[in-house]
């Protein structure tokens, strides 16, 4: 048997059609143009043992993943900077992939990096993955972004430790470039001594060498998965322990770990996995 589409039917299958491919344009410009820059600042209170009773309420602000490179504007990171900046946040963290490979990295970074900004007390970074180059297998590159920002006014801490205002600040070598030594980076932090701990890969706090640590591991590295359904956990991880993907995570040895969601990425596209700023504000355990 055969039909005739009546004009009314075909206008109304015409009409859904485009309303299909609408929403799958209108998704797509939301993934790759709107969520990668729409940042979030989420706030959260750090208990932390024997911290010295100056530091009660002090602010702390962690950057991670800001992957300073083609894949991110730079105008979206000055705006981060600016918007860091005007809280005035006494100690500012940088958790590694402080920028990805490309081309005029030295000069590139300077001219972003010296708009970083940096905390009051203090600013200490650590290191990622991406900051070792090709294959996370070239330290020349990890010494060309740390003298960067060095100059700028950031301590960077490669397997060692600082200490501000009695806070010791722990910074751990990336997993993946084959530089983790807890032993080294803990060589000079007393037992029990308030201190936070800068660890770019998750998948350290699994490891072995944090000895008396009892402090928080603040980490990024995962992106939170960059896309994900609601209400699911995100399809992909670069981690081995899969239930590492952001935010807070009680860990053995009375240990804590935040994992930011991160700033940047690699490959621009968000969805359900807005960018962070963690800011935590400072409490005695």
């Amino acid at each position: 048997m055969h039909y005739m589409l009546s004009r009314r039917a075909f206008l109304l299958s015409a009409s859904s059609a485009a309303a299909g491919v609408a929403g799958v344009a209108s998704l797509g410009a939301y993934v790759r143009y709107l969520e990668p820059t729409w940042l979030e600042f989420t706030n959260h209170t750090m208990p932390i043992r024997n911290l010295p009773a100056a530091l009660i309420g002090t602010r702390i602000a962690q950057l991670s993943d800001l992957h300073l490179g083609p894949q991110v504007s730079d105008a979206y990171l000055l705006e981060t900077f600016a918007r860091v900046r005007a809280l005035a946040p006494e100690i500012i963290l940088y958790t590694g992939d402080l920028t990805s490979l490309h081309e005029n990295l030295a000069e590139h970074a300077d001219r972003i990096y010296g708009q970083m900004p940096r905390g009051t007390l203090g600013t200490y970074a650590s290191l990622g993955n991406h900051d070792y180059g090709r294959q996370w297998a070239e330290p020349a590159a990890a010494d060309q972004i740390s003298a960067v920002i060095a100059s700028h006014g950031a301590t960077v801490l490669r397997n060692a430790s600082a200490v501000v205002e009695g806070l010791h600040i722990v910074g751990l070598g990336d997993l993946w470039a084959r530089n983790f030594d807890p032993t080294q980076a803990f060589a000079r932090v007393p037992t029990n001594a308030p201190s936070i701990a800068l660890s770019h890969n998750p998948d350290t706090a699994d490891l072995d060498g944090w000895g008396g640590f009892r402090g928080w591991i603040l980490a990024g590295h995962t992106h939170g998965g960059q896309c994900k359904a609601p209400f699911l956990p995100p399809p992909m991880l670069p981690v081995k322990n899969r239930r590492y993907s952001s935010g807070a995570f009680a860990l053995s040895n009375e240990r804590s770990m935040y994992i930011s969601r991160g700033i940047g990425t690699t490959l621009p596209v968000r969805f359900n996995v807005r960018p962070e700023v963690a800011v935590f504000e400072l409490a005695r355990a």
